[in-house]
C-alpha cells in the first residue's frame, strides 16, 4: 500500500483526529458507526485540514468493552465493515496525504478468543501460560487484594481447571501473560500484519499495563482515596506501571521502526512521575505519549500555565510533546470549560508547539450527553455506579446536519444523540464562516503555513487572567493572548501588530498599535511586526 510522502517526522508537525467509529457515520442504517461511514464522510477530513485519522478498536468483539475486548486481532468485526473497505480506506488517505493509525490493544484479549479459549481448556494445554493463572491463596480465595479497574476482584476463578486467571479489566478480558515470550511474538506479529496493510501507526491502549508483579504482592491502601471510587482505592505499586513493561515497549517500537515513517501513540500517565521514561532515553519507546493537561487541568490561567510550564519541563529533554483536547474516554471539553470557551481550547492546541490531537466532534462544540438509566452500555457506569465515571455520555454520535438522528443513522443510534440544539451540526457550521468549525479549519491552516514544529517557545507572564506566551521562528513572531478572566480585558502590551487569528473572525487582519483588547472568551494570535 503506498504511503503518503516521505517525511519520517510527520507526526512533528501533525494534527490527528481521533474517530470512534461506532459513532462516526452510519452507512447501513444499523445505527452503529462503520467503515463504509468513513469513506462517506471523507472529505470532512480533507476540508479540516487534519494530517491523521485515529481509529478506536475496529475488531471483532463481544462489545462487553465496546472494541477494547478483542476477539480476533487480525480480522474486522463485521458489523465496521470488510477488509477491502479498509483498504480502499487506506489508499484513499493517502491519496489526500493523510495516515490511518489504528488502536492496539495488547493488555489483554476477550474471554471468547482462541488464545483464551485454549489456555483454560487445560492446564496441561501448550497456551496454558499465555494468561495470568494462579492459585488460590491459603485460605482459598483470591490469589491477593488485586482490584479489577471496573470493581471487585481482579481475579476470576475457573471451575474447570483449578485456578484463577487475572483480568485488571472485566473478568471477560483476562490479561495475557507479558512476560512469555510466545506472547510477545504473537503480539508483535499483530503489528506487522497491519503495517504491511498499510496501517501508519498505532495508540497503545493501556500501555503502562502489560506487566503485573511476578511475586503478587498486595497492593498496598491509598489512605488518600477514601472518597474514591471502590477500584481507586488501593495504590497500583505492584499491578501497574512496572518497570518490566518498559522493555515491552522496546520491543514494540522495534517491531514499528522495522517500517519507514511509522508512529506510535500511547495511553499512559503523564502527569505522574517522569514521563520521559516512556519516551525513552538509550532505547526508544513511544513517539507520543499521550498528554491530557488541557482537558484535566483547572482552566484557571495561572494553574493552566502552571500545568503547562511543569510538563514542558518534564519532556522537551525526552521527546516531543503533544496536546489533546478530547478522548472518547473522559468528559467533552465543551462541557468542561463551556461552549463559549471552546475556541480558546482550540487556540492553545493549535500554537504550543507540539502534535495536535482532537476527538470527533470537538471541532463543532459537541457536549456530553446525559444518557437514560435505560440506556447505558458502558461497563464503568454499570459496574461502578454513583461515581461519575460512565463514558457513554462523550461516545454519542456525531451530529451532521439538522434532521432525524443529525444524520447519523437511518435507524435507531446506538446511544441516544439527546437534543440536537440549531447551528451545533457539521452542515451548519461549515455554512456560518463565523462558527467553531471554521475556527478550527483556519487554525489548522495558520498552523500548517505560520508555525514550524521547532519554532521556539517562550511564556510570558499572565495578566489579569490572560494567558500570554510567543511562538517565535519561520514566519516572524506571533502572540497568543488567551482570556480566561471571565471578562473583557485591556492590556497595555506596547506591541504593533496585525491579528492573524481569533475567536472572533471580524477582528483578523485588523492591525494593532497600542494596547490589546481582548472580549470576554477571546484568544487571538497576533503578528508582531519587528521594530
Amino acid at each position: 500500500m503506498e504511503q503518503p510522502a516521505d517525511d519520517a517526522e510527520w507526526w512533528k508537525h501533525a494534527v490527528v483526529y481521533q474517530v470512534a467509529p461506532r459513532s462516526f457515520h452510519d452507512s447501513n442504517g444499523d445505527g452503529i458507526g462503520d467503515l463504509g461511514g468513513l469513506l462517506e464522510r471523507m472529505d470532512h477530513f480533507s476540508w479540516l485540514g487534519v494530517d491523521a485519522v485515529w481509529l478506536c478498536p475496529i475488531y471483532p468483539t463481544p462489545n462487553r468493552d465496546f472494541g477494547y475486548d478483542v476477539s480476533d486481532f487480525c480480522a474486522l468485526a463485521p458489523e465496521m465493515g470488510t477488509m477491502e473497505q479498509l483498504d480502499e480506506l487506506i489508499a484513499r488517505l493517502h491519496e489526500r496525504d493523510i495516515r490511518l493509525l489504528l488502536d492496539f490493544v495488547p493488555n489483554h484479549t476477550a474471554d471468547d478468543h482462541a488464545w483464551f479459549r485454549a489456555s483454560r481448556s487445560s492446564r496441561a494445554d501448550p497456551q496454558r501460560d499465555w494468561y495470568v493463572w494462579r492459585d488460590g491463596a491459603a485460605n482459598g480465595g483470591a490469589p491477593n487484594n488485586w482490584l479489577s479497574r471496573f470493581g471487585g476482584s481482579a481475579w476470576e476463578w475457573d471451575e474447570g481447571t483449578g485456578q484463577y486467571y487475572y483480568h485488571a479489566f472485566l473478568k471477560e478480558q483476562p490479561d495475557l501473560n507479558w512476560y512469555n515470550p510466545s506472547v510477545r511474538a504473537a503480539m508483535h506479529d499483530v503489528l506487522r500484519f497491519w503495517l504491511r496493510r498499510g496501517v501508519d501507526g498505532f495508540r497503545v491502549d493501556a500501555a503502562a499495563v502489560l506487566a503485573e508483579d511476578d511475586l503478587l504482592r498486595d497492593d498496598p491502601p491509598d489512605p488518600e482515596a477514601e472518597e474514591m471510587p471502590p477500584p481507586g482505592r488501593l495504590k497500583r505499586a505492584y499491578s501497574d506501571d512496572r518497570p518490566e513493561t518498559l522493555g515491552y515497549i522496546e520491543e514494540i517500537r522495534a517491531v514499528v521502526d522495522e517500517f519507514p515513517d511509522r508512529v506510535l501513540l500511547a495511553e499512559v500517565d503523564v502527569a505522574s512521575g517522569d514521563p520521559g521514561r516512556f519516551y525513552g532515553f538509550d532505547t526508544p519507546r513511544f513517539h507520543l505519549p499521550l498528554n491530557y493537561v488541557l482537558l484535566d487541568c483547572s482552566w484557571e490561567p495561572d494553574a493552566l500555565g502552571a500545568e503547562i510550564d511543569a510538563y514542558f519541563a518534564s519532556v522537551m529533554s525526552h521527546g516531543w510533546p503533544n496536546w489533546v483536547i478530547g478522548s472518547h474516554d473522559k468528559p467533552r471539553i465543551a462541557s468542561k470549560i463551556g461552549y463559549d470557551k471552546v475556541g480558546i481550547a482550540a487556540v492553545l492546541l493549535f500554537t504550543l508547539p507540539g502534535t495536535a490531537i482532537l476527538y470527533q466532534g470537538d471541532e463543532i462544540g459537541m457536549p456530553d450527553v446525559e444518557i437514560p438509566r435505560d440506556r447505558v452500555r458502558d461497563p464503568f457506569a454499570l459496574r461502578v455506579p454513583g461515581f461519575g465515571l460512565g463514558r457513554d455520555p462523550h461516545r454519542v454520535p456525531m451530529r451532521w446536519s439538522p434532521g432525524p438522528n443529525a444524520d447519523f443513522t437511518t435507524g435507531e443510534p446506538w446511544l441516544p444523540m439527546g437534543a440536537i440544539e440549531s447551528g451545533s451540526t457539521v452542515a451548519e457550521q461549515a455554512a456560518d464562516e463565523m462558527s467553531l468549525l471554521h475556527l478550527f479549519r483556519r487554525l489548522i491552516r495558520f498552523r500548517h503555513s505560520a508555525l514550524c514544529p521547532r519554532d521556539s517557545f517562550r511564556p510570558w507572564r499572565n495578566q489579569a487572567g490572560v494567558m500570554l506566551f510567543e511562538r517565535h521562528g519561520r514566519a516572524g513572531r506571533h502572540l497568543v493572548a488567551a482570556n480566561l478572566s471571565g471578562g473583557r480585558r485591556l492590556l497595555d502590551l506596547k506591541l504593533r501588530g496585525t491579528v492573524a487569528i481569533s475567536t472572533r473572525p471580524d477582528r483578523e487582519a485588523t492591525r494593532l498599535d497600542g494596547p490589546l483588547e481582548l472580549k470576554r472568551d477571546e484568544a487571538l494570535v497576533l503578528h508582531i511586526e519587528s521594530d
